[in-house]
């Protein structure tokens, strides 16, 4: 599933391409016919990104809201664009301020709708503070974390804690400050929660001015490979049964409320 920086990279993207000027909306797969409607030849006015959650406003008052999920993704093109192929849940073409159009597929979203003023509320107030947003408030995910037993490796994955943190990201902010993901978030003290929620600023916005995840440190961005073609390389992520960067010790694996978990037993003793 992508994690937020991807959502962040997208909505500056079509911010830059289809916000201030109007736009042309279907759904040539038909399941999103009835919503394509209702903004179609409408201003996109804004774009922005919640965690893991992308949404469009329109000058009707109404917001487009996406949730990729584990298959969804959006194919850019320009205009004209070819005949859509597959399953192509909405198509968006526009020209935005400058005129310029641009077009872009949607396929296979967890959550492709339309949503009111107050269904986006109800939405966003149930999500953390994203690490990417301007008006977050590490202070509300530092509550809950100091006051729960769950393990802190499950309470950066859960999205109403913090939103737009994922695996690997859980992973290896972990690991950078030699935390073992199974502490319960109340041993946890302010300092290394500050700590961690600065590193993940910095790294998340490096993902998204790159387009893809940066977390080793370049002293030790050397020797093993990354955990696939086209991946990033990870001290943890996927490495299950190679040497930690650092120490040398076997990197293991578990499962945490359903999500594989990555870490080394060593650098990141209980």
């Amino acid at each position: 599933m992508p994690e937020g920086h991807t959502l962040h990279r997208l909505a500056k993207l079509h911010h830059k391409r289809f916000a201030g000027g109007q736009v042309r909306v279907s759904s040539p797969q038909g399941r999103f016919a009835e919503g394509a409607a209702l903004i179609d030849g409408r201003v996109l006015t804004r774009a922005e990104a919640w965690g893991k959650h992308l949404l469009h406003h329109y000058d009707s008052g109404v917001t487009l809201h996406i949730h990729l999920g584990l298959y969804g993704k959006f194919t850019e093109s320009a205009v004209p664009m070819d005949d859509p192929v597959g399953e192509v849940r909405m198509r968006l073409i526009g020209g935005g301020r400058t005129g310029d159009l641009h077009g872009t597929d949607l396929r296979g979203p967890a959550a492709c709708e339309i949503l009111l003023d107050p269904e986006v509320e109800a939405l966003t107030s149930r999500l953390g503070p994203d690490p990417l947003r301007r008006d977050a408030e590490p202070d509300l995910a530092w509550d809950r974390i100091r006051r729960s037993q769950r393990p802190i490796g499950a309470l950066l994955m859960d999205q109403k804690i913090l939103a737009g943190v994922g695996n690997v990201y859980r992973a290896e902010v972990l690991f950078r400050h030699g935390i073992s993901p199974h502490r319960p978030g109340k041993s946890l003290s302010r300092t290394e929660w500050d700590e961690m929620w600065a590193d993940l600023v910095e790294l998340m916005k490096v993902g998204v001015r790159r387009g893809k995840m940066h977390v080793v440190r370049p002293e030790h961005d050397y020797g093993a490979p990354s955990y696939a073609a086209d991946r990033p390389r990870t001290y943890v992520y996927r490495r299950v049964g190679d040497p930690c960067r650092l120490c040398g010790a076997t990197v293991v694996h578990a499962v945490m409320e359903a999500r594989n978990l990555f870490w080394c037993p060593t650098c990141q003793a209980r």
